[in-house]
């Protein structure tokens, strides 16, 4: 197998071909971001790994229990789990990666500053936020909504490329997200169970990112009401809400406030990827 071969697009479909129905799927697509998963696991064990990319042309590929696998080789081995149809990618991010997001976002938050938004009720939230991206999610006493400025009436910075690649690697590489929305838990901040539901296209699936204290994540149903799940997210886990979970009641009960070093101040940070329009 030669360096050609192994960059050419054409060669990495004949190595993949089964569909990720998690994926969003365009007319004709492949589920390419199997292939993005296999190279950066090729990239981690240099030549090894490429040797056993190229034996991979022969074999065949499955899903199984949720983790992609081959034959011949776990180079590019993806383990999640599924609770109630939610993807959880556990350390997805290692410790380097996370801090070199941290310092992504201390550009996002310089050119749109946190703020606290209200609840269409007058009460307000108990976490701080900011967006990147085309729009920005806000709430006051209008509603929740999608909006194209910062409150200080600047636009919203670029979504920063290294989350852009953790999208493309697992949801699309040929429609990115409208809005990335920056979410801060100081001590004390939690998330009532709520919808994702100011979306125009409830097919593209939701993609968050957990960064710095763990967070108890709590899952429950299409319908308010019934027994719930609940996960603790640790810093570097990434979790895809898509399928029949896309419109699933989730939220945060509480933080292990200063469970992480990766944050000075402590405290756990959370970007939800959406598609808008």
């Amino acid at each position: 197998m030669t360096l050609d071969m192994f960059f050419d697009p054409f060669y990495l479909k004949a190595i993949v071909r089964t569909p990720d129905p998690f994926r969003h799927q365009a007319p004709g697509f492949e589920a390419e971001g199997i292939a993005r998963t296999a190279l950066r696991g090729v990239y981690r064990q240099g030549a090894t790994g490429l040797q056993a990319l190229g034996e991979l042309r022969f074999r065949n590929f499955g899903v199984n229990r949720g983790r992609i696998f081959s034959e011949s080789a776990g180079i590019m081995t993806r383990d999640y789990l599924n609770i109630r149809g939610f993807r959880i990618y556990r350390g997805l991010l290692d410790t380097t990666e996370q801090a070199a997001l941290v310092e992504d976002l201390r550009g996002v938050v310089a050119q749109a500053p946190m703020f606290s938004p209200m609840t269409p009720y007058g009460k307000p939230m108990r976490v701080r936020m900011t967006s990147a991206g085309k729009y920005g999610w806000m709430s006051d006493k209008r509603g929740y909504r999608y909006v194209t400025e910062h409150p200080d009436g600047r636009p919203w910075p670029a979504i920063p490329g290294r989350v852009l690649e953790i999208w493309q690697e697992l949801v699309s590489a040929e429609r990115g997200p409208d809005c990335c929305l920056v979410n801060y838990y100081g001590e004390g901040a939690k998330m009532g169970l709520h919808q994702d539901r100011d979306e125009a296209d409830f097919s593209w699936p939701v993609l968050s990112i957990s960064l710095g204290d763990e967070g108890l994540f709590r899952i429950g149903n299409t319908t308010r009401g019934g027994k719930t799940e609940s996960i603790w997210l640790l810093s570097g886990d990434v979790v895809l809400m898509g399928g029949a979970a896309r419109l699933t009641y989730h939220g945060v009960d509480k933080i292990r406030f200063g469970s992480s070093s990766l944050l000075e101040k402590g405290g756990r940070i959370n970007l939800t990827c959406r598609v808008v329009d």
